[in-house]
């Protein structure tokens, strides 16, 4: 996408009503969707289209929503602001009649912004663990009785969708730090989940990622709220650095000390929250201490929205996780197998811990795709560090994303770093036959990353369960020949 501004540059946040009818480029995508959706059952005229039919557009058309399929000048109409995709190409038809036009182009995060811009909004950013917090945050608020909007950056299956409008005035959204665009958002409530380098390839240096969270800590209003994790030493710093700023009030949440809303966790079955109103025990069903202090942090928003502690400890109990955040695909041959979007080595060290957790002393086989070649460059030996707390590290070549090759920056300088059970593997029947190779009942295989080995989990479930079928008519043979003494 080339916008009129870059992401996270914006004066004022505009208001629903200013930008009139609205057409989205690129609407399939899970956020240009979500948006959407939002602006259709607030009253917005909507239209969009996509190169390709997907589901998630017959739902935008029988909203309300004026949908087309492939790309054309005509899919305008008469549209007067336009939202486009950051994937969209320049020479894209629709953008090059929008420019012609001199419609305005907006950046997602514009759009939706103008959409809560009358809410009391809870924003979350984050490294890592926005998704999932964000959804904690909304299954927690609908069952405490609050409905809140929310816009979210995946699925999630106790609410059945990323977005929709709710009847009270507030909204939760995921805040993308990536290429700076939750500076266009104005919380009141803003959590922070952690702050690491990451995304260089858009802030340039590590130092540009810690000055961009101090802008979007700086937006909180004198009323407003930083919910930070206290566990997280960028996060921690953030919140020390907001408190001297002085423009907001500060909220810390974890297992430290220093932590208002205080953590508990002693694995699973034995995860509390201390505050001063008293301890809490929670009910979770995602296992891993980095999803407890996701936990943490969405008790700590109930309580800024004045909900009872006992009540929003409850209310966590209903959420199951969101796609692709340690997303159970199925099982066979007594191995379970799960997906993750892990792309950062912090994200990966979280998951393996995570499937560690659930292994109950089996082992732990991953098989992990790099996205992006800048990030690989930049972190390829902590991967190789996060990695290797896998029994089997199974790593796939690059997924590119946007990007174009670097010259010297392949898998391989992961592979370098890997310890005894790591190795490169090629796509596809190789890979899958690796996995099938190491694996045994009771094992967890773990698929990560933030590209297409999302499609593994599925194939690897398969294989396994072929394989069980193949070797049944063996295994009661044999069974039959020591029954008859053969």
């Amino acid at each position: 996408m080339q916008p009129d501004k870059q992401p996270g540059t914006s004066q004022a946040v505009r208001s629903q009503e200013s930008l009139g009818r609205v057409h989205f480029i690129g609407v399939g995508g899970v956020g240009m969707s979500a948006v959407a959706r939002i602006m259709v059952a607030r009253g917005v005229t909507v239209s969009g289209s996509d190169a390709k039919d997907l589901p998630v557009m017959a739902d935008l058309a029988a909203a309300g929503a004026r949908i087309a399929v492939g790309y054309a000048a005509a899919n305008l109409g008469d549209a007067q602001t336009v939202v486009a995709g950051s994937a969209i190409r320049p020479d894209n038809p629709e953008l090059v009649a929008a420019r012609s036009a001199g419609l305005p182009m907006i950046h997602r995060s514009e759009a939706l912004a103008a959409t809560m811009a009358e809410d009391t909004v809870v924003t979350v950013a984050g490294t890592h663990g926005k998704s999932t917090t964000t959804s904690m945050i909304t299954v927690l608020l609908q069952g405490a009785g609050l409905d809140p909007s929310f816009a979210i950056g995946a699925n999630v299956p106790a609410l059945g969708v990323n977005a929709a409008t709710g009847s009270s005035p507030v909204f939760v959204a995921e805040a993308d730090e990536s290429d700076g665009s939750f500076l266009n958002y104005r919380p009141q409530i803003a959590v922070v989940t952690n702050v690491e380098p990451d995304h260089l390839d858009y802030y340039g240096t590590a130092e540009a990622v810690y000055a961009s969270f101090d802008r979007f800590t700086a937006l909180l209003p004198a009323d407003g709220v930083l919910v930070a994790c206290a566990d997280d030493a960028g996060a921690s710093a953030l919140a020390r650095r907001t408190i001297e700023r002085g423009n907001t009030r500060v909220v810390l949440y974890g297992t430290s000390p220093e932590a208002r809303i205080r953590l508990h966790d002693g694995g699973p079955g034995d995860v509390a929250i201390s505050t001063p109103a008293g301890r809490f025990a929670l009910e979770l069903h995602v296992p891993g201490r980095h999803n407890a202090l996701n936990a943490a942090a969405a008790f700590a928003v109930a309580l800024e929205l004045g909900i009872d502690p006992g009540v929003a400890a409850g209310a966590l109990a209903d959420f199951s996780g969101a796609s692709r955040r340690f997303e159970f695909k199925g099982e066979g041959r007594g191995v379970r197998v799960y997906d993750d979007y892990a792309h950062h080595p912090t994200e990966v060290r979280a998951a393996l811990s995570a499937a560690r957790s659930v292994a109950s002393g089996h082992k732990v086989h991953v098989l992990f795709q790099p996205h992006l070649f800048s990030r690989t460059r930049e972190f390829a030996r902590e991967f190789a560090d996060a990695l290797n707390a896998a029994d089997t590290a199974l790593v796939l070549d690059i997924y590119p994303a946007r990007e174009d090759p670097i010259p010297g920056v392949s898998s391989q300088l992961i592979a370098d770093h890997l310890g005894p059970g790591g190795r490169l593997v090629g796509p596809g029947h190789e890979s899958v036959q690796a996995v099938l190779a190491a694996a045994r009942p009771g094992d967890i295989v773990l698929t990560a990353g933030a590209g297409d080995v999302t499609a593994y989990g599925p194939l690897i479930v398969e294989a396994l369960n072929v394989e069980a079928l193949e070797t049944e008519p063996l295994d009661t043979a044999s069974s039959n020949a020591e029954a008859h003494g053969a």
